[in-house]
């Protein structure tokens, strides 16, 4: 018999991952094309409660529009020259962000690539607790820097060299204190 896999983690059940509302904006852009990601995906491990939801796809902001336009949801471009538009859903607003890497930054705007791949848009990201994404259907976490394990450590840190993730947005520092008391136990 072959050795298996462990399973991969899920994210528990929780009300928001069963709206009506999502369901629909998951069928227009499909299901494999979106991952909920960040704080919506953290604070669900966590048992808190989510205020806001946030949303992953290699879908550019163009193609996102156009799909949700044709089930008619409204988008707006809020961040629309770093992929990122807002949909309006009658729960709350979705922010759906092109999955992108970094490639260049002034200590606070960046100047962005679109990618394709999970694993580049995730190492781009702060914190390897922000750094979580969730299948819209399976709800599979994928966790490509620890960040569950550092979740149950209570332990703020940084994706790649601390230095330079301050260096690329100067804000993540305070970003990174305000976490810290949140989350952390002890400091990166």
């Amino acid at each position: 018999m072959a050795d298996q896999l462990p399973a991969a983690p899920r994210l528990p059940a929780a009300q928001w991952t069963q709206r009506a509302d999502l369901a629909e904006l998951v069928a227009a852009l499909g299901a494999d094309n979106v991952r909920w990601v960040g704080g919506a995906v953290r604070d669900t491990v966590l048992g808190v409660d989510v205020h806001d939801i946030d949303a992953a796809t290699p879908l550019e902001p163009q193609e996102v529009i156009n799909r949700l336009d044709a089930i008619g949801v409204r988008t707006i471009p809020t961040g629309i020259d770093h992929g990122t538009i807002t949909a309006i859903v009658s729960g709350s607003n979705v922010e759906i962000t092109t999955l992108r890497h970094d490639v260049s930054t002034d200590g606070r705007r960046a100047t962005v690539k679109y990618a394709s791949d999970w694993r580049d848009d995730a190492s781009r990201r702060d914190f390897t607790i922000n750094a979580l994404y969730a299948h819209p259907e399976s709800l599979e976490i994928s966790d490509y820097f620890g960040g569950l394990d550092d979740l149950e450590n209570r332990r703020v840190r940084f994706i790649g060299d601390a230095r330079q993730r301050i260096r690329e947005d100067h804000l993540r520092i305070l970003r990174y204190f305000r976490f810290q008391t949140r989350f952390g136990s002890r400091l990166d």
